[in-house]
């Protein structure tokens, strides 16, 4: 008996640059120098200035893929594993998802509501959107229904409790409950969350106004949806470990 291998993997992609994780398919008969070059387009790193490292389905470092032309299949490559890319160009961590950094071209209210071929002046001749009374009732109904949900679910999450944070394109985060209610920098109900490692945005201040006290990059800002409470002990995400 024989065993056949599928021609492709689909394999999870991470990178030193970026905090998400993409699920790709590549053929196994890929050399790593090839692979590099479609990798380019995942997490920004030059091919030139990529260290590949294989992860198993546990999250296990197998090992490091350092020969450009060995082929991808000639490595324990399975569905569900991860490769890692370290970037050594020396980009910023994050650089890539900073978008506040990326020009805008920017039309002054007044021009924009004197133009005929915009989105608004189609809105406006055919009464849709905010334009249209109907809708726009209906639009406020949703926004009241689902203010009243997110109410709810920050009424049932108690500050002090442990929790995991899961985010769709994110890895999950463990961390402590530290504040829920009502936030000054976006409508709605949020939940602040003091991570066990640097994961987050924040020291527990937006906008000059502190809702609770952490070190700088532990806190974070969640909807309560994506809160998940329990028994859950501190995680080490290998980041001590690094100098």
């Amino acid at each position: 008996m024989s065993v056949v291998s599928s021609p492709t993997v689909n394999i999870l992609i991470s990178s030193t640059l970026n905090s998400f994780t993409a699920q790709k398919r590549y053929n196994r008969g890929l050399t790593l120098a090839e692979l590099k070059c479609k990798l380019e387009l995942v997490v920004g790193t030059p091919a030139s200035c990529m260290d590949l490292e294989l992860y198993d389905t546990d999250n296990r470092l197998l090992l490091r893929l350092d020969s450009d032309e060995a082929l991808l299949g000639s490595y324990p490559v399975d569905d569900g594993c991860r490769i890692h890319v370290v970037d050594k160009s020396g980009t910023r961590t994050g650089e890539f998802e900073d978008l506040s950094r990326v020009e805008k071209y920017e039309l002054s209210d007044d021009v924009y509501d004197k133009r005929a071929d915009s989105v608004r002046a189609f809105l406006k001749r055919n009464k849709k959107g905010k334009f249209s009374e109907e809708e726009m009732g209906s639009r406020e109904a949703d926004q009241e229904q689902k203010l009243a949900e997110e109410r709810d679910l920050s009424a049932a999450i108690a500050v002090g409790t442990r929790c995991e944070v899961h985010i769709a394109g994110q890895p999950t985060k463990r961390g402590t409950v530290m504040y829920t209610g009502l936030a000054d920098f976006k409508p709605g109900y949020w939940v602040g969350i003091r991570y066990d490692e640097p994961l987050g945005k924040n020291d527990g201040s937006v906008n000059g106004k502190r809702y609770f006290q952490c070190l700088p990059k532990y806190g974070a800002f969640v909807k309560p949806q994506f809160v998940t409470l329990g028994n859950f002990p501190e995680e080490n995400y290998g980041l001590d470990d690094e100098m």
